[in-house]
């Protein structure tokens, strides 16, 4: 997420201390002591103004969720929406998800959240879209087995580029939909969301099922070209 540079951030994210994980790492393979006896540890990925995150964290008390977001004038905002709830089981990072397996320990994640990120639509990004398969991989090894993503996006072509890249890697797709919201308000929604379903944008979901990773085959033989 862009955003305007704030030049009160750093006295805001400072009132928001209790919120923030300034050295994740050190957490790494010990989030649940943050709040012992949740019962399951889900991660959102790029949670923005924090919308999704805060009604996501009042909905299930008893779930642990760490929200990731490298925009810290969107995490900030977010921090504080989730102070004036009174919030007790949510945390936030400030970090590149591409560096998700320096934070969590293999298979410490029971559920991930992956919510509208950037569509890179230029085919010589595709690499940086948060479903290739390299993020696939990363989120297959922190992510336990049985375990979910939850993947939604306004963008028709990232949808269908998603799907694929879930099927060439083996992983089971459930609850798919091209128009999540088309008889009536499903689940909760984000800010960026609300704004473009009231525009009529049909919004695409669907949940994946992590299991231990393959990669597929022509990715192993460019791989290797590479190497």
């Amino acid at each position: 997420m862009r955003m305007r540079r704030m030049r009160n951030l750093e006295p805001r994210m400072e009132k928001c201390a209790d919120y923030r994980i300034a050295q994740p790492e050190e957490r790494k393979g010990h989030w649940r002591d943050l709040m012992p006896g949740c019962t399951a540890l889900w991660v959102e990925v790029g949670c923005g103004k924090g919308k999704f995150t805060a009604e996501t964290a009042q909905a299930d008390p008893d779930v642990l969720l760490i929200a990731v977001e490298r925009c810290r004038e969107a995490m900030v905002v977010a921090m504080e929406k989730a102070k004036s709830m009174g919030l007790k089981n949510v945390f936030f990072i400030d970090m590149d998800v591409a560096n998700i397996e320096d934070i969590f320990a293999g298979e410490e994640i029971d559920r991930l959240f992956i919510n509208f990120p950037d569509p890179w639509p230029r085919k010589k990004n595709a690499k940086r879209r948060l479903t290739h398969r390299g993020f696939l991989d990363k989120y297959c090894r922190v992510v336990k087995p049985g375990g979910e993503f939850h993947f939604k996006t306004d963008n028709a072509p990232l949808f269908e580029f998603s799907v694929e890249e879930f099927a060439a890697c083996g992983l089971e797709v459930k609850n798919l939909t091209r128009d999540l919201h088309k008889d009536g308000i499903v689940g909760i929604m984000t800010g960026y969301e609300e704004k473009f379903h009231a525009l009529g944008t049909p919004i695409n979901r669907c949940e994946v099922v992590c299991k231990p990773f393959v990669m597929p085959k022509e990715e192993k033989k460019t791989e290797e070209a590479e190497a």
